[in-house]
């Protein structure tokens, strides 16, 4: 049995109404805002590209339940994010979920590295992505 690395989970609460943060999680303007730019539409099977620092990266949609999932591959790699809203009076609690990894020392092609190596790095980024540049636009 393969024994893949775990999933990378960042939750935060934001000052928003759900409508909103679901605009900034489900257009190409919004999740450029916090994010990297794209040129992505909310529809289940659109092939779209974002522009990560190792290249343009090839996408599709793969789930939509509006306002409160949405799924999508990332690269070619096996990787999924999927964005999780859950309305909580006024604020709305996003989590992120990045999925798909392989094993520890299978190598990822574009980084050049292990998937441990771009997975410490990764959850890294997600932190700060998710729990600062996120939770700041949205409320801004």
């Amino acid at each position: 049995m393969k024994n893949n690395l775990p999933d990378i989970t960042q939750t935060v609460l934001v000052e928003a109404p759900i409508q909103k943060v679901w605009n900034y999680v489900s257009t190409a303007e919004g999740i450029s805002a916090w994010f990297m730019s794209n040129d992505f539409q909310a529809q289940v099977g659109f092939e779209f590209t974002i522009q990560s620092p190792f290249g343009p990266s090839p996408c599709k949609v793969v789930e939509i339940d509006e306002p409160h999932k949405l799924s999508f591959q990332w690269d070619t790699d096996g990787w999924i994010i999927t964005f999780l809203l859950k309305e909580i009076g006024s604020q709305t609690e996003f989590t992120l979920i990045h999925g798909g990894w392989k094993e520890a020392d299978s190598i990822v092609p574009k980084a050049k590295k292990s998937n441990a190596d771009v997975r410490d790095i990764m959850a890294q980024g997600w932190n700060g992505i998710v729990q600062n540049k996120f939770k700041q636009v949205v409320e801004s």
